[in-house]
């Protein structure tokens, strides 16, 4: 008999928008076939889900893969390799690589390394800069685009408008919704004198709330002039919360596992370098304050932020160690151990990291289990106990700053458009990634 499905994933705890029931999931040509209880003979190929949880493609919608020009921290291929051995389906790679993703030119070059190398889903996001805003037009609507990237405040990189009258010719000259990092440059360099030699508290005091907390509030009058869509990543104070919560018709917010799990400075005490990023890891008010708006609602979706450097780059006395690290592969578990903790719940996880992304940056065809959706999976084990390592780690850079952190559930599966990436810690298809498509820019053929 010929079989109906390609794939059955049998019998496992599938949420879709009805809710979270025991079912059968069946695939056909990449995409979701239809939902209910079929012979296991009907498909080519059986998962057996029995006692574990299928998800929605878990969608990483902030990654820094490193590649072109600093492949000694993490290229296309490893970054999504973490991302599947994370359980991630799809991730959104940012421009501030070297040369920098800020011209037609580059952005082609970039989906070319990726094919047939990346093995989880992707999109890349074009960088601005004072000099390209008439090209931002033409790469926001390429394949494989996810929007416009605009640093505020210096980070990793070269990319950087730091001006309100550059932000506004950047949000005039485009249509999409835009994603910045919201830090004010002028308040940065005016403190980096405050950074002290080997102490990496000094962090949060060099790069403090007021930094950020001024930029998102420039950058909502800006948006608010200009009448166009914001997304304002990383999200880090208990103010800006307040101040984007008053503004969700034009500002979508993100906020990261780093940020609701380490907290200044005991952090910085503990992992020194290790616990660096930008904006920075803060105190506890913050940190509070940030788990409340998860749960009122505020923020519209989880990045991991993923931005890897090596261990001896890490290793630098403050302030030459550079900011930022690995998170893409700890992000479902770490998320699913403050589940399990009673912080937030299941069903809130699942908008942040698959209705969340979609809804934001108007995906096709992903981010909820639904005939005619592309057969995007994460299987987890909610009853599994693992400790997160740095072995596990399949980043370039071989660390994490999760290492020995009991997580209280993981990752088991990770199936793209209906192929299996990842099973039980090994990657099995890979290089099957393509390009994400979105609604607004969906080819007229």
């Amino acid at each position: 008999m010929t079989a109906t499905f390609d794939l059955i994933i049998k019998g496992g705890m599938v949420a879709t928008p009805g809710g979270i029931a025991k079912a059968d999931v069946a695939v056909k040509d990449g995409c979701i076939a239809e939902i209910g209880s079929f012979d296991a003979s009907r498909a080519d190929h059986v998962f057996e889900a029995n006692g574990l949880h299928v998800l929605p493609g878990v969608i990483d919608t902030q990654v820094h893969f490193r590649e072109p020009g600093l492949e000694w921290k993490e290229d296309l291929e490893t970054g999504s390799r973490a991302a599947a051995l994370g359980g991630v389906t799809a991730v959104f790679e940012m421009p501030n690589t070297d040369p920098s993703t800020t011209s037609p030119e580059m952005m082609l070059d970039k989906l070319a390394r990726a094919k047939g190398r990346m093995h989880t889903d992707h999109a890349f996001y074009a960088g601005a800069t004072h000099d390209n805003t008439d090209l931002l037009p033409v790469m926001e609507r390429m394949e494989g685009v996810c929007g416009v990237k605009v640093f505020m405040g210096a980070s990793t990189g070269q990319l950087l408008v730091e001006d309100d009258e550059g932000v506004e010719r950047v949000l005039n000259a485009i249509s999409r919704r835009a994603a910045f990092h919201s830090e004010d440059e002028y308040r940065l360099a005016d403190r980096r004198k405050l950074a002290r030699q080997g102490d990496w508290t000094s962090h949060y005091e060099v790069r403090d709330a007021e930094a950020a907390i001024s930029s998102t509030k420039r950058l909502l009058r800006l948006a608010r002039k200009t009448g166009k869509r914001i997304h304002v990543l990383h999200v880090t104070t208990a103010e800006e919360m307040v101040l984007l919560a008053e503004a969700k018709d034009i500002a979508t917010v993100e906020v990261t596992p780093q940020h609701l799990t380490l907290v200044g400075p005991d952090d910085y005490v503990r992992l020194k370098g290790y616990a660096q990023m930008n904006p920075p890891i803060r105190e506890e008010r913050h940190r509070a304050a940030l788990w409340a708006a998860v749960n009122q609602g505020i923020p519209d979706l989880i990045g991991s932020d993923h931005a890897p450097h090596t261990k001896e780059e890490k290793s630098r006395p403050y302030p030459a160690s550079p900011s930022g690290m690995p998170g893409v592969q700890t992000l479902v578990p770490v998320m699913l151990t403050h589940v399990a903790d009673g912080k937030l719940s299941l069903e809130r996880f699942i908008e942040l990291t698959s209705a969340g992304p979609q809804r934001v940056f108007g995906i096709a065809n992903k981010g909820r289990i639904a005939q005619g959706y592309d057969a995007d999976f994460t299987v987890v084990d909610l009853k599994a106990r693992r400790t997160i390592t740095n072995d596990w780690s399949a980043s370039r850079c071989g660390w994490t700053p999760f290492d020995g952190m009991e997580a209280k559930a993981w990752p088991v599966a990770t199936f793209v458009r209906g192929a299996m990436v990842m099973c039980d810690d090994a990657l099995v298809t890979p290089g099957v990634g393509q390009p994400v498509r979105f609604i607004e820019t969906l080819s007229k053929a």
